[in-house]
């Protein structure tokens, strides 16, 4: 195509260009001027005062980084070196790729086009968003590498702690995140004459309402869901409910069921129908169709004044009070058990309680992702230290006894900052497009509050001190002892799993006195779980050994090593497990036929959200 002149330019679709924009640019004006009055309204009577500016209680860390690196300045001299040295070349590669000369390679960026941040084309072809690019994961690398290599004395939570906020802080600086240096933004402004922008700041206007006065990120087109409706849906009744809980038992499909019932424990972090999300990706469906009774605990969101609710209470009134009815409505003596992730830890709990007790109720105990030695516990640790555990205890004080559902939301969002917030605010408030439906991250986006005062000691009894591991832990005049637990346990961990690493669920299972069946499975925290078996659509694998507990390998990288990898889904094994733990077969049981039905599931419980949904 020849170039364009001047003369090709019609001056009339010039000027209403031109105009488009201007008047977009002044809409979107307004539009971030009714935003900022909305954190305003929010925060009107905080007038910086009781402002922490170190709310994460990183600067000791810093100090700490800064002392060593002042110790060690040859280390220092030979990064600073090398890091200039490789800049002047990517300058250099980029006069040269502007003449058309071919240029090699830089040291550590022969991976750069793997990034999901640079996919746009001209990334690649413009050689100035091409420097920017390699500029800025230069720079990265190099400070990711400073924090993990620095010798000296350097703590290791402290070291953990600053490799977590460095990644945060590259995150947060990508030229992909900045609107003049992002091409696809400045390509779709120009085309669009800055409709764009005017569609991204009234989504963030509502984003804005929706986390009322806070930015809370759209993830998902939240009016694309409803549960009960398109998620959370497997036929069920509640028959059971106190002020913690509500009991839900499904509605059988085959024509025998096993006689030992099922019973989930789900996290009260999230709300249980992770496990029912649709019909092809629903555990709670399939294990319905494999003959199973299943009955699953649904947390009550808590609302303020709930400010005693303790980690004991989610124990007794929960998770036993729970089993009685289970065992009331079916007549049997014990239950087969699960828990996930934080369930998975108060199922630890009970079962070392139910140890030192005699108590015989649980039969046999699944965890999905969960922890009881948090010695290896992953990201979240950096959360949990003095200083910021007052901090909850104050803003729960504050809240009326709870912690808000998007303090919770935002700590995990951080985890994954480019996944789960950094592209979503170039897609939603710079492209101006609505994000996907995806019922995931419908989910995700559906998040609890959380009892202040059972939070806190959460965090400081398991993630600081790792008190039920060290056998320090009491719960109902009981100490806990999990080494003392005997019942048969099915274990998984996922390999990728930032929230409950495999390491850690591996040690927790090590502790246990129990014979475990190990699985790890492939991908992360919720993947590595929701992974239903499918002939046609295999994303996953898992691992499985026959080695006893007793020769496990120390490292779990170890036992995956000599494991037998089985590609798709690891439902299956677990099915062939817990069948041989669950008694003859009966006849099918009616919801509710002994406790009666109070309502359909998924329930009410469920259903009471912490945000605040905004109509367009």
């Amino acid at each position: 195509m020849p170039n364009s002149t001047l003369d090709d330019v019609d001056p009339a679709a010039a000027l209403n260009s031109a105009t488009a924009l201007a008047e977009n640019m002044t809409q979107a004006q307004k539009l971030a001027q009714e935003a900022w009055a909305l954190y305003l309204k929010k925060h009107a009577n905080d007038d910086g005062s009781n402002a922490d500016p170190d709310p994460f209680n990183i600067m000791p860390a810093l100090a700490d980084l800064q002392k060593t690196m002042i110790e060690n300045p040859e280390q220092m001299v030979e990064t600073a070196i090398d890091m200039w040295s490789r800049q002047a070349m990517l300058w250099t590669n980029m006069i040269a790729g502007m003449g058309g000369v071919e240029t090699a390679p830089v040291k550590g960026l022969e991976n750069a086009e793997n990034d999901r941040r640079f996919t746009d084309e001209a990334w690649e072809s413009n050689a100035v968003f091409t420097y920017l690019k390699q500029s800025y994961l230069l720079a990265s690398s190099v400070m990711r590498d400073t924090v993990h290599r620095v010798d000296g004395d350097l703590p290791e939570d402290e070291r953990a702690k600053l490799e977590f906020f460095t990644d945060r802080f590259v995150e947060a600086m990508s030229p992909s995140n900045v609107f003049a240096m992002n091409p696809q933004v400045i390509q779709t402004t120009v085309d669009e004459n800055g409709a764009n922008i005017v569609r991204g700041m009234k989504q963030m206007v509502r984003d804005m309402k929706r986390g009322d006065g806070d930015l809370l990120i759209s993830q998902t087109d939240m009016k694309a869901f409803e549960v009960g409706r398109n998620v959370a849906v497997t036929p069920g009744k509640v028959v059971f409910q106190n002020e913690l809980i509500q009991l839900i038992q499904y509605t059988p499909t085959t024509e025998k069921v096993y006689a030992r019932p099922l019973l989930i424990a789900p996290p009260w972090i999230n709300k249980f129908y992770i496990l029912d999300l649709n019909e092809k990706k629903s555990l709670i469906r399939w294990m319905v169709g494999q003959g199973y009774t299943v009955f699953i605990i649904s947390w009550r969101n808590p609302e303020a004044g709930v400010r005693e609710r303790s980690f004991e209470d989610y124990v007794s009134e929960g998770f036993y009070e729970a089993i009685d009815a289970v065992l009331k409505e079916t007549g049997q003596k014990s239950v087969n058990t699960v828990g996930y992730c934080i369930g998975g830890t108060m199922q630890s709990c009970a079962l070392a309680h139910m140890a030192a007790t005699g108590d015989k109720r649980i039969h046999s105990a699944t965890f999905f992702t969960a922890q009881a030695d948090f010695e290896k516990a992953g990201d979240l640790k950096i959360f949990v230290d003095d200083k910021s555990l007052d901090r909850m205890s104050k803003d729960s004080e504050k809240s009326g006894g709870v912690l808000s559902a998007q303090e919770m939301a935002q700590a995990f969002n951080m985890m994954r900052g480019n996944d789960l917030i950094w592209s979503y605010v170039v897609n939603n408030y710079y492209l101006g497009k609505n994000p996907s439906a995806f019922d995931l991250l419908y989910w995700n986006a559906d998040s609890t509050r959380m009892p202040g005062k059972c939070h806190v000691d959460y965090l400081r009894d398991f993630y600081r001190d790792n008190a039920l591991s060290k056998g320090e832990l009491s719960m109902m005049g009981e100490a806990l002892d999990i080494t003392k637990i005997k019942t048969p346990m099915y274990s998984v961990a996922a390999r990728e799993d930032h929230i409950a690493p495999a390491e850690s669920v591996y040690r927790t299972m090590k502790k246990f006195g129990s014979t475990v069946r190990f699985v790890v499975g492939g991908s992360g925290h919720i993947a590595g779980v929701v992974n239903p078996p499918d002939p046609d659509k295999i994303k996953y694998q898992y691992w499985t050994s026959a080695t006893p507990k007793s020769k496990w390998p120390e490292r779990v990288e170890d036992w995956v090593a000599q494991a037998t990898e089985t590609p798709g889904s690891w439902w299956p094994d677990w099915d062939v497990w817990l069948a041989k733990k669950s008694g003859k077969e009966v006849a099918p049981r009616e919801p509710g036929a002994t406790l009666g039905q109070i309502e359909d599931a998924p329930g009410s419980y469920v259903r009471v959200r912490s945000d605040n949904p905004v109509e367009e």
